[in-house]
C-alpha cells in the first residue's frame, strides 16, 4: 500500500487554510499601543537587516567574487 506524498508547500497552504477558516472570533482586543509596538519591531528589523548587509557587504561580494571566478576557472579548464 502506498501513501501519498505531500510536498511541504502543500502542507504549509492546507495549514494556512485550516487556521483562517476554521478560527473561531476570539472576543480579544487589541489597542493602539499594541499595534504601534508591532509596526516598530517591523520598522526595526527591517533596519537591523539593511545595517548587517551593509555592515558585511565586503565579504559577501568578495565570496561571490571567488565563487564566480571558480566556476569560470572550470569551464575553461573543460
Amino acid at each position: 500500500m502506498r501513501f501519498p506524498v505531500w510536498s511541504s508547500s502543500s502542507i504549509i497552504i492546507c495549514a494556512c487554510f485550516w487556521f483562517l477558516f476554521a478560527a473561531r472570533p476570539a472576543q480579544a482586543y487589541i489597542d493602539p499601543g499594541t499595534g504601534s509596538y508591532l509596526l516598530q519591531l517591523l520598522i526595526g528589523g527591517l533596519f537591523a537587516t539593511a545595517f548587517v548587509l551593509k555592515a558585511f557587504w565586503g565579504k559577501i561580494g568578495r565570496a561571490l567574487s571567488r565563487a564566480l571566478r571558480r566556476t569560470q576557472d572550470r569551464r575553461a579548464d573543460e
